[in-house]
């Protein structure tokens, strides 16, 4: 029987274990021009012990940042400064993929320099406010992005890609879910186009598509993960029948052969069975677990074939030595959820490790 604790091949490279730290925003970029700080390098490499590391939500152009204080990977001192972290979770023995998120409509223009809005694939406002450094604020209506701005916005994340590599990290995720903008080409309260990037199934899904055809040219097949989130209503996001959409994109992607996909489950897990079985390769689950964490029960999705990989996410965030903890069955430090988001190093590299 496979277990989480197991060894896995991972696009040409062994990963220790199936474990995943799985993306999360900290909003502690706080060195100039949206750069990783060396404080980022230590709480990278403290976890390195996961089988793979997906770092928090990297923007690929300025227009694609919607929080305050996320780095970029689009300047080169973004490039530089990554270097910096990449390296310290190398000389501990970790695998480290950098996320590439541009939010779309989620965020505001006091966040942004030159002037920029947010875009989207249709002029349609979220409901909701967002935190900037003067304050939560409404979302604005993002501007439409034309036929020239998308093709200008595939070739962002392609850039991003390459940074990404020159950068040391050994990989990249694309930011497909949790209502950013690739997620908002994907649903129909989002996207209401009526070219070939809108309206039916083919033309939802051709952003994601070409975004990851570009990513995969740029950087290789093997370096590159993907990740949805299917009916995830979170930013005001509405998909109420989303298997024919994601059956679809999945069977676009498989043809891209990336080297993972990256499921953040909904309560739907019917639908995680047919997306599992649709997926012919490696299938990584950060499952449903909510108002709770995903806890030690979730080891078990890989013992019976629902996954591959399991991803963890505040439990990593409070758990440095998570996958030694979990093969103990704890303990386990509880996370604080009033240090998440920016801060110091306090709810950050200041979690304990086991004692030996």
């Amino acid at each position: 029987m496979t277990t989480a604790f197991d060894p896995i091949v991972l696009g040409g490279r062994r990963l220790a274990s199936r474990i995943v730290m799985a993306p999360m925003t900290r909003s502690r970029a706080f060195g100039p021009g949206a750069e990783p700080t060396e404080l980022m390098a230590t709480y990278y490499a403290q976890r390195a012990a996961a089988g793979l590391i997906v770092t928090e939500g990297i923007q690929p152009s300025p227009v694609g940042q919607g929080y305050p204080d996320t780095p970029g990977l689009h300047t080169a001192g973004q490039v530089a400064a990554w270097r910096s972290v990449t390296d310290a979770v190398h000389s501990e023995g970790g695998v480290i993929f950098a996320q590439l998120m541009h939010t779309g409509r989620i965020g505001h223009p006091s966040l942004l320099p030159d002037g920029l809005v947010p875009v989207a694939p249709s002029a349609v406002a979220a409901n909701g406010r967002v935190f900037t450094h003067e304050g939560p604020k409404d979302y604005v209506t993002p501007k439409e992005l034309s036929e020239a701005e998308i093709r200008q916005t595939v070739a962002d994340f392609a850039t991003a890609a390459r940074n990404a590599i020159e950068a040391g990290f050994d990989g990249v995720e694309i930011h497909g879910a949790n209502g950013y903008l690739i997620h908002q080409f994907l649903a129909p309260n989002t996207n209401r186009r009526t070219d070939a990037w809108g309206g039916d199934t083919e033309g939802r899904i051709r952003f994601a598509v070409e975004v990851v055809s570009a990513v995969v040219a740029a950087v290789g097949s093997d370096r590159v993960g993907v990740r949805i989130s299917p009916g995830n209503r979170y930013n005001d996001i509405a998909e109420d029948h989303p298997g024919e959409v994601y059956e679809a994109l999945l069977e676009k992607l498989a043809g891209l052969d990336p080297a993972y996909l990256h499921l953040m489950e909904g309560p739907d897990r019917d639908l995680t069975a047919r997306l599992r079985k649709a997926w012919t390769g490696t299938f990584v689950l950060n499952p449903f677990t909510y108002p709770d964490v995903t806890g030690p029960e979730a080891l078990t999705l890989v013992e019976d074939d629902s996954a591959d990989m399991i991803a963890y996410g505040a439990l990593f965030l409070a758990n440095p030595d998570l996958p030694a903890r979990l093969a103990a069955d704890g303990p386990f430090n509880t996370p604080d959820p009033a240090t998440f988001y920016g801060g110091d190093h306090r709810g950050y590299t200041d979690y304990p490790a086991l004692t030996v």
